[in-house]
């Protein structure tokens, strides 16, 4: 099993910790499930779960550490956190948009966001992004301006606005 990073995410689900995983280790081509573990009687009365349902998911996205951690209902995902992807090109931008937002929240949809079927909010961004809207430029400004008014980053709708 590779080594747990000195930090890494913990994301909190009701009871969908392991859908969860699934299907974002089925989404990004260098990931894994490392290790599934589960509830027992010991604690029950605090933690209220059935022994033999799982607890945590440990898995591995392009070589970052996750856990997923079934806890209950307690917590909600908000758009305060959010993971990003960074694309090389558009059909790596179309790629991901359409696969993690299928079944999301289509209202949550903006500049670049989106919102899973999870309710856990991801970022898909160009590579390129950081270099149209690095300064204070006019063609940086125009470049936002474009920005703004989308939903799913378009590279060639972005240039041509940083171009003017």
């Amino acid at each position: 099993m590779p080594a747990i990073r000195k930090i890494s995410p913990c994301l909190w689900f009701d009871s969908q910790g392991e859908e969860a995983a699934n299907f974002y280790v089925s989404v990004f081509r260098n990931s894994k499930i490392l290790k599934v573990s589960r509830y027992t009687d010991a604690g029950k009365e605090i933690h209220g779960r059935p022994a033999g349902s799982v607890m945590t998911v440990l898995f591995e996205l392009e070589g970052q550490t996750f856990t997923a951690l079934n806890g209950g209902p307690m917590f909600k995902f908000n758009e305060a956190v959010s993971l990003q992807v960074d694309c090389a090109d558009q059909a790596e931008v179309d790629y991901y948009w359409d696969k993690l937002s299928a079944g999301g929240d289509p209202g949550a949809q903006q500049c670049g966001w989106l919102k899973d079927r999870f309710g856990l909010s991801w970022q898909i961004v160009p590579n390129i992004l950081v270099d149209l809207v690095g300064d204070d430029s006019p063609a940086a400004q125009r470049t936002l301006a474009a920005l703004l008014e989308m939903q799913k980053l378009d590279i060639a709708q972005l240039k041509k606005a940083h171009q003017g």
